[in-house]
């Protein structure tokens, strides 16, 4: 999976981990600012959360337009500075007034504008590594890698937003709403370390920093694309009309982590964690949990001693570390509402390889299920994360809010039911995210790619924007949150599965 990848890889997604550590380090926070800063309440909190995601995920589409026009490179350097200034606006503490209102509209838009012109077009390039010969039969663990390397980035977030706003706090004896632009500022600089990296490794990927369209007779080559019928071409792209509203409503359930999931987390998880179970919360930890896993790979996989050392070696160290670090726990840890997104990121880069392997070993044995059959399972795998949260809030009172508008915490719930979900969610995201991406490339029309793929970004986004209805719910009965989100997401298994043969002939 590591072996024979181009070297642009690297460096790519090296740029786009620290453009990813700063935007998850802005989103584990961002939630909890407009309640503490402009004290607004959950239903417009949700809003404006839920618009800025689908701003994020369906601006991609114009820019993709602008790079087909002036090329992708071009378009991704552009992003990296609108998304710094935005960033940067976000960083200066202007108060509650209407300037400070203003300031933050302005801020998310250049942010949403800017990941618009990076995000999509990065991911070209990184495509476009892989169209030497050499590289083609490296582009799924390719793109496993560069998906791996968004989720690094994501992992560290949430403790580096809890830990600048704490010595913000400490140092400076500012309030907890002016700590939180410090948080801001941590994404600030972590588009600075993007830029250093893309501009210092160019050279890694000189052969696909475009400029303008081909032209010519390489041009017409290179857009010389096999005809299908009107017949073909229109059930194709029914089949992913399809799928995609079923993702709509995917990603609508899986984005409460920054929204509902974070208000449970705030109101009714405990606040602190001892013993075994508070090691989870020191990121350091989690990676060392993750060498174990890779480092298990390396050790049952490689055909070479050296090899099977190296893995062995790897796994006895991250296992000392944990060993050390039991032995030097406090009494007991402080756990913070954000800390929780670390979770998917740091399950999503454990799992990877899980993934792939199970794949691959049922794939070996021709047993390997089509792309829409994941869908579905994806879906009902969200279904049971929701069903875990029903069972985890029996009992428990409906979320109020004290005489000053402050959320109230009202039980101490253990962490690991939102640990447990997460890990439930994680699994319903591999098994939907990557192989959605890979049906849309498969099946779209080959005349229709761009605009098939665009139209994937869009379905994220129109689900990121009902993001906001279970917010709405929040003041309810918990478990009438969650089984909306469930029932959901089992509607969706449902509709897949009643048209999985459709969808498996063009698979």
């Amino acid at each position: 999976m590591f072996e024979g990848q181009p070297k642009g890889l690297w460096t790519l997604a090296l740029a786009n981990t620290g453009e990813r550590f700063g935007y998850y380090t802005m989103l584990a926070v961002f939630t909890l600012f407009l309640q503490a800063n402009f004290g607004f309440d959950a239903g417009l909190t949700s809003t404006i959360f839920s618009t800025f995601l689908m701003l994020v995920y369906f601006l991609p589409l114009f820019g993709g337009i602008l790079a087909d026009k002036f090329g992708y490179s071009k378009m991704v350097t552009i992003g990296i500075f609108v998304m710094f200034a935005g960033y940067v606006l976000l960083s200066i503490p202007l108060g509650s007034n209407t300037v400070a209102l203003i300031a933050m509209g302005a801020a998310l838009l250049l942010v949403s504008l800017g990941t618009g012109l990076f995000k999509g077009n990065l991911q070209v390039m990184v495509g476009d590594l892989y169209n030497d010969p050499k590289f083609a039969d490296k582009r799924d663990s390719g793109f496993s890698l560069f998906y791996m390397a968004i989720n690094i980035g994501a992992m560290f977030a949430p403790t580096a937003a809890i830990k600048i706003m704490d010595w913000a706090q400490r140092t400076f004896h500012c309030s907890v709403e002016e700590s939180y632009h410090y948080a801001f500022a941590v994404a600030c600089a972590s588009l600075i370390v993007s830029i250093l990296i893309y501009y210092v490794g160019k050279s890694t990927f000189k052969q696909v920093i475009t400029t303008s369209k081909k032209s010519g007779k390489k041009a017409e080559k290179d857009e010389a694309v096999p005809e299908l019928s009107k017949e073909e071409t229109k059930e194709r792209i029914i089949c992913l009309c399809l799928v995609m509203a079923v993702v709509v409503f995917f990603w609508m359930a899986f984005h409460q982590n920054g929204l509902t999931l974070t208000f449970f987390a705030r109101d009714y998880t405990a606040t602190s964690s001892t013993g075994i179970e508070s090691m989870m919360f020191d990121v350091t930890n989690l990676v060392a949990a993750i060498f174990i896993v890779f480092g298990a790979f390396a050790l049952f996989q490689n055909k070479t001693g050296k090899g099977k050392g190296i893995g062995l070696g790897i796994v006895a160290l991250a296992v000392a570390y944990l060993y050390w670090n039991y032995t030097q726990l406090p009494e007991s840890v402080d756990v913070n509402a954000p800390i929780f997104q670390q979770f998917n990121a740091c399950f999503v880069v454990m799992l990877t390889p899980v993934s792939i392997s199970l794949f691959s070993w049922l794939g070996r044995k021709g047993k390997e299920p089509k792309a829409p059959v994941k869908i579905g399972l994806g879906m009902l795998v969200a279904a049971a994360a929701y069903l875990l949260m029903i069972g985890g809030s029996l009992g428990l009172p409906t979320p109020v809010t004290g005489a000053d508008g402050t959320p109230e915490h009202m039980a101490n719930v253990t962490p690991n039911l939102l640990v447990g979900t997460y890990l439930v969610l994680t699994f319903a995201e591999l098994l939907l995210s990557p192989i959605g991406i890979s049906f849309v490339s498969k099946v779209a029309p080959p005349k229709y790619k761009g605009m098939m793929m665009g139209a994937w970004f869009v379905s994220t986004a129109l689900g990121n924007f009902l993001v906001q209805i279970p917010g709405y719910l929040w003041g309810m009965d918990l478990t009438i949150v969650w089984g909306v989100l469930m029932a959901i997401c089992l509607v969706a298994a449902i509709f897949i599965f009643s048209i999985i043969k459709k969808l498996s002939k063009v698979a």
